[in-house]
């Protein structure tokens, strides 16, 4: 009689059938299709697809705790088989579609996956050419075959199969692992974090608290699956919300994409909303010299009122009056490039510029920045009636947090990973009796407002011993339109160097580089002052191995690989 009585399992797909029962009919997923058709799916729809498809991978083989890998671009049909793969009590393992398909299949290899979905026909046939020796089952998202199992086929398979899932459902467990999150270090071999359904849960269940999104809301989804961003923000919490999701084509597509489905909540890295603030202030540039002036006027104005925001002080009448003006004549039309309708704009999986951030918030759509880590889920988010500049905001329900002594950020949460897969070793460095170091260095202020002021492994120390976190200082970048990305240089050397990337050619830029180089060092102390710099030719990109496929630059292959620039800085200097 206990055991009838027992709860059962609070899994990813019970927190789907708790959404598909309480809004059936409402919108869930809209894939594009071309010409600007869609294919929608309701949450009942939603749900009675992912309950085929685990029944159906269940019939080709898959076993509780194997890992299933999937590689595609976001789009509903990664949705749908990503929680298919859960429920069926198997291991989500999404691949990075930006890396090579060497890198992949490498990856892949690694993960010991006996299944994998894969886009379509042509994906399928690079990975088997960089991996002839995979021995693994091929399931198309998209398109037909007549060798290959299809989703189509998964899930009529499943649903001529149905009366099973109800023991398929009662033997997943929350401890069992739901998702191997695809990470890679600096030296740029897989590493591979384990997420049990309790953690990811866990995290969703924060979302009423603090990203009150609803069925009322809208987003648009584009960042990869692979990414925690992505998978917890963008697709297991509009689950737990109710949220509806459109997929987008791509970025090209973005600006448009958002113009037409017009959200209301929208993530985006950095480097989206430094493109649109970019394309903003060429555009300023151009225009008539009252007009620039009653911009710059009314950017003045705003951030004034953000700032008296942010320090918890009112905004005085007149103020106010002003900001209503300047919104209706300004501000309103920077907006409707972004449909109009956001409530809440977020940043996530990289650093946010304190510039940048309250540049949107003084034209009335702050930034909300948060924090997570593959390890930990989303940890840190900022209010939404108060976001702070430049801060990854407050620690959500449960989590716990603590500096060491070198200002290292230590984290423990329900939502933490069981550790990395098969490397115990790995694991062992970063979980301390139920703890996880991040490895980031942090700062908290008196209103619990955290800041994370660089990374451990990046410390720079110069050759007389003074400390330096360049993370802190590439950000102060991030609002010249002209930078794309930015390497600090000087450990164990006597001064500070710079590598730039510029949208635009050296010769073009090299002034432009020179003034933001001339106003950040006014921000630092002398020590950490930028004394000479190099503009690089080419981006910093993932095919040269500088930058992962979550745009997060290695250092030290850069370095490697632009020795002979940074030889020159330092007056011909062999750099380690």
């Amino acid at each position: 009689m206990v055991a009838l009585c027992r709860m059962k399992p609070r899994t990813v797909f019970t927190v789907l059938e708790e959404t598909a029962n309480a809004y059936p009919e409402s919108p869930a997923l809209h894939q594009p299709t071309g010409g600007g058709k869609h294919r929608s799916w309701t949450w009942r729809e939603y749900r009675n697809a992912v309950r085929a498809i685990a029944v159906g991978l269940k019939e080709i083989g898959v076993r509780r705790g194997d890992t299933v890998a999937l590689q595609s671009e976001t789009r509903a049909e990664f949705y749908l088989a990503d929680l298919a793969v859960m429920t069926a009590g198997a291991i989500a393992a999404a691949l990075y579609t930006s890396l090579p398909f060497a890198d992949q299949a490498r990856t892949l290899r690694a993960s010991d996956a006996r299944f994998v979905f894969v886009e379509n026909l042509k994906a399928m046939h690079a990975l088997r050419e960089a991996a002839d020796d995979l021995d693994v089952r091929w399931v198309l998202l998209t398109g037909e075959s007549e060798e290959l199992m299809t989703l189509e086929r998964l899930q009529a398979l499943g649903e001529e199969r149905i009366a099973q899932f109800e023991r398929i459902l009662a033997e997943v467990q929350e401890s069992d692992h739901a998702v191997l999150y695809m990470t890679s270090g600096a030296t740029g071999e897989p590493k591979m974090g384990l997420v049990t359904h309790h953690a990811l849960v866990s995290n969703m269940d924060h979302a009423p608290i603090v990203l009150p999104i609803t069925p009322e809301d809208t987003t648009i989804a584009f960042l990869p699956s692979a990414h925690i961003a992505q998978r917890v923000v963008m697709e297991l919490v509009p689950i737990r919300q109710g949220t509806a999701v459109w997929f987008s084509e791509g970025l090209a597509k973005l600006p448009n994409e958002i113009r037409t489905i017009r959200p209301t909540f929208f993530l985006a890295p950095p480097r989206v909303w430094e493109r649109v603030y970019s394309t903003i202030s060429t555009e300023i540039k151009k225009r008539p010299a009252a007009i620039r002036k009653l911009f710059y006027l009314g950017l003045g104005v705003g951030s004034s009122a953000n700032r008296l925001r942010e320090a918890g002080k009112p905004v005085p009448a007149w103020m106010r009056a002003s900001l209503q003006f300047f919104d209706r004549v300004v501000f309103r039309k920077i907006r409707e490039r972004l449909g109009g309708r956001i409530r809440i704009a977020a940043s996530g999986a990289a650093p946010l510029g304190k510039d940048l951030a309250e540049f949107y918030a003084a034209i009335g759509m702050p930034l909300v920045e948060g924090y997570g880590l593959t390890e930990a889920g989303v940890v840190a988010l900022n209010p939404l009636d108060r976001p702070k500049s430049g801060s990854i905001g407050k620690l959500l329900p449960q989590v716990e947090a603590r500096l060491e002594e070198d200002g290292e950020l230590m984290l423990r949460t329900p939502c933490l990973f069981t550790g990395y897969y098969k490397d115990p070793e790995s694991t062992a460095a970063v979980l301390r009796d139920g703890w996880l170091a991040t490895g980031d260095i942090a700062e908290v202020d008196a209103e619990g407002y955290w800041y994370i002021t660089g990374r451990k492994k990046e410390l720079i120390v110069s050759s007389n011993g003074k400390k330096i976190y360049p993370a802190r200082i590439e950000v102060l970048f991030k609002r010249e339109p002209l930078i794309n990305q930015v390497l600090l240089v000087g450990d164990r050397l006597p001064y500070v160097t710079a590598l730039f990337t510029v949208n635009g050619t050296p010769d073009e830029t090299k002034t432009a580089v020179a003034q933001a180089v001339k106003d950040v060092n006014k921000q630092l102390a002398p020590f950490e002052q930028i004394r000479k710099f190099k503009i690089v030719e080419r981006d910093f990109s993932i095919e040269q191995g500088e930058v992962t496929p979550t745009m997060k630059i290695r250092r030290s292959r850069v370095l490697e690989n632009h020795r002979a620039l940074v030889s020159e800085m330092y007056m011909g200097r062999d750099i380690d």
